[in-house]
């Protein structure tokens, strides 16, 4: 599969526009990847429980888990599910707010030059092939119109905010993801 971008939109993608997003700054050239996980509750799969964090919407009664949530205005460019359905929360052109305090080989604040895709999952269980197809074709598409990002610049949550994240977790297969895109002949 491969996707269509139009105005930072991809257009197979479901739209659920977050209002948890700003402007990248003028200077500042897209060259990152983030791969995140999340699930809400933690564990728990299905739902729209996540879609309804990232637009603000979460009633924070509805579980004990969520009273840790209040006052945070996040989201994510991008949400696969573990049926491999995407989800579109802030246009490619803008500045989600995924990844926090942040740091990529001396760059702080990488939402400013990142977009971030988050999972639907959690570090100790393994994601669904259909994640990994999915993700295959997004990072294509992402390949081919942000010619900045490349092998050397997906990485996990982990790896920008190291002691504070540990997503997408040791059940992400880093090899497997990579070698699905080199056989498209898309890193450099």
């Amino acid at each position: 599969m491969s996707y269509t971008l139009k105005n930072g939109w991809l257009a197979e993608a479901k739209s659920v526009p977050s209002p948890n997003f700003g402007p990248r700054p003028d200077d500042g050239k897209l060259d990152l990847l983030v791969i995140h996980n999340i699930s809400l509750p933690p564990g728990q799969y299905e739902g729209d429980c996540i879609e309804r964090f990232f637009t603000n919407c979460l009633d924070l009664g509805e579980h004990e888990y969520f009273s840790q949530l209040r006052g945070m205005e996040v989201s994510a460019h991008l949400l696969i599910r573990r049926s491999g359905e995407l989800i579109q929360f802030v246009s490619l052109d803008d500045r989600a707010w995924h990844a926090g305090e942040s740091c990529f080989k001396g760059r702080e604040n990488c939402n400013d030059f990142s977009i971030g895709i988050e999972l639907e999952g959690a570090d100790d269980e393994p994601y669904s092939n259909r994640q990994y197809s999915t993700l295959q074709a997004v990072t294509k598409t992402l390949l081919r119109e942000y010619p900045d990002i490349n092998h050397n610049t997906i990485v996990g949550h982990s790896d920008i905010a190291p002691g504070r994240k540990t997503d997408p977790g040791p059940m992400f297969d880093w090899d497997r993801y990579q070698r699905s895109l080199m056989n498209l002949g898309e890193m450099t």
